[in-house]
Formats: C-alpha cells, sequence, structure tokens
C-alpha cells in the first residue's frame, strides 16, 4: 500500500472551465481553476498512505504548486487530455516498478485527505482496481490501479460504468467507494451551486474565493441552487 503515488492531470489554466462562461470570465474561470487545484493539493498532501506525487502538466504555475509540494513534476503526454497525461504517468511508474498508482482530478476542491485514505485503504492486493466515482455516477474521480498498468483507462463525462467493465474484463472485481468530497467535481454552475451547499466546501480555498467573487448571488439571481 506504502508505494502507491497520485498522479494529478492538470491542463494549462488559460481557457479553463469553459463552461462557467457564462457565469465567470476568463481570468476569473482561471482563478478558480488554480485555487481548485491548490485545495486538491492540500489534501494529498495530508494523505499518509501515499509513496509520492506526480503532476503531469505544461502549466507554470501548476507546476510551481507542484514543486511547493515536492511533487515530481512531467510534461510528457500533458497536451493528450486527462486519458493521455494519466496513461503517460502510469507507464512512468510502471517502468519504475512502482505498487500501483491513484489518479485524482484537479477540480475537486471538497477533497480531504481522509477520504484519499479512505479509497487507498480499501485498495486490495495487487492485481486490483479501486473507484471512487462522480456525484452524478458518470464521471471517475478517483481511481486506484495496482501494478499502474492493471486496467485500461479512458477518462470522459461517461467513464465510471466503463471503467468498472474495463476491470472485469481483466479478470479483476472493482472495488467501489464513495466519498462526497471526491465525488464533487466543479464543470458547470450547478456543480458551483452543489459545492456551496456542501459542509466539506467550508474552509476550502475554493469556497474563499466564490464568496470574494459573489458567486451565491450570481448562482441564486439565475435560480440556481
Amino acid at each position: 500500500m506504502n508505494d502507491i503515488w497520485a498522479i494529478i492531470p492538470v491542463k494549462e489554466f488559460n481557457g479553463a472551465k469553459h463552461r462557467l462562461s457564462g457565469l465567470l470570465s476568463p481570468p476569473e474561470r482561471r482563478l478558480l481553476a488554480e485555487t481548485m487545484l491548490a485545495d486538491v493539493l492540500d489534501a494529498v498532501a495530508g494523505c499518509r498512505l501515499l509513496a509520492g506525487v506526480m503532476i503531469v502538466t505544461l502549466d507554470l504555475h501548476a507546476k510551481t504548486l507542484g514543486e511547493k509540494l515536492g511533487a515530481r513534476i512531467m510534461t510528457e503526454g500533458a497536451r493528450d487530455g486527462q486519458t493521455g497525461s494519466v496513461n503517460a504517468g502510469r507507464r512512468i511508474l510502471a517502468r519504475e516498478g512502482r505498487g500501483g498508482m491513484i489518479t485524482v482530478p484537479g477540480d475537486i476542491p471538497a477533497a480531504r485527505a481522509g477520504e484519499i485514505d479512505a479509497v487507498l485503504s480499501a485498495h486490495l492486493a495487487a492485481p486490483s482496481f479501486t473507484i471512487s466515482p462522480a456525484h452524478d455516477d458518470l464521471g471517475s474521480n478517483a481511481v486506484v490501479c495496482s501494478p499502474p498498468e492493471s486496467v485500461p483507462l479512458r477518462f470522459g463525462d461517461n467513464s465510471y460504468f466503463p471503467h468498472l467493465e474495463a476491470a472485469r474484463l481483466r479478470g479483476i472485481e472493482p472495488t467501489v467507494i464513495r466519498q462526497p468530497g471526491i465525488a464533487m467535481d466543479i464543470d458547470h454552475p450547478v456543480d458551483l451551486a452543489l459545492f456551496l451547499r456542501m459542509p466539506q466546501s467550508a474552509g476550502t480555498r475554493t469556497r474563499t474565493l466564490l464568496d470574494e467573487l459573489g458567486v451565491p448571488a450570481l448562482l441564486a439571481g439565475r435560480g440556481i441552487g
């Protein structure tokens, strides 16, 4: 268990979160993406069960945040979306003989270290596959593979059930563990409303930023939430 590495894929922040463009300006969306990543890195830094952290990115600010955490910064696959970034990272871990990997996105700011450790604690001996889905049971917000390339991964808006099937096709019965903070990824205005209602949002950098930007009032004015 102590040889599992976290892989965090981070797209360049310019143009981030375009599905929030009706609510936030481009600079505000960039700032939101940076702030959510900072919250995710806070959670990862507090985990007891990780051997290390790898961030796959070309973004200079993400690189700086990762270096403060002591993370390995990789650029291979960084232009190939979430799937390409994660697969590039786990190829490296496999070549190094690492025991496994967990990947989480940079837009789950309500996630806590205890949640990530709970997912890792539920992970079985290799070969094994553990998944913690998004709140809508569409996305795959945390995925653990031992060894790192034990199950093919392809992320997207509807990846959860395909990942379950992919594990079973490899003869691995997936472990499913739900965690509210991990489940709450932010892509749409309604996601912001759900996040703001979560007790776990209190005290996060993201909650502070959203309050400063007046997002609760903006959402209420549009009848969202």
